[in-house]
């Protein structure tokens, strides 16, 4: 939890001995480790208290659901009903983009396997001659 290593936990031991002192040392320990024992024991029965307001629906509550990242890894990620997974691997990024970097470039696209019919938006079109009409296109309005 506090990722202290041996060298940290020997000069955090010099530092309380030059400031507390030897005769002084024992005692301070023995405050600080009955201070974090009843907050401890404040924290669990406050926790219980919550949870049996709460009532028996809510027996099985956990209070690190409450954070966010927790919550959605168990309630979204883990169960994944709504397919998820199916849908971020259906996606073909790298192709898609190819696509439109050929489009942007100027080079012929290959066909993508996903476009069945319809018009190709992608390929380059023959310019327009003096006076002609852009063709219509009832879908795109």
């Amino acid at each position: 939890m506090l990722d202290i290593g041996l060298p940290e936990l020997i000069a955090l031991v010099v530092l309380a001995l030059l400031i507390f002192g030897p005769d002084k040392l024992p005692k301070m320990i023995q405050d600080v480790s009955r201070t974090l024992r009843k907050i401890r024991q404040f924290s669990e029965s406050a926790k219980e208290d919550i949870r049996s307001e709460l009532g028996p629906e809510f027996k099985d509550f956990e209070f690190e659901d409450l954070n966010p990242k927790t919550f959605v890894r168990k309630h979204v990620l883990d169960k994944d009903e709504l397919g998820l997974k199916e849908i971020r691997n259906g996606f073909d990024l790298r192709s898609e983009m190819s696509e439109v970097t050929d489009a942007v470039n100027g080079r012929d696209p290959e066909p993508a396997p996903h476009s069945a019919g319809g018009p190709d938006l992608l390929k380059k079109k023959e310019p327009l001659r003096p006076g002609e009409r852009p063709p219509f296109d009832s879908d795109a309005t």
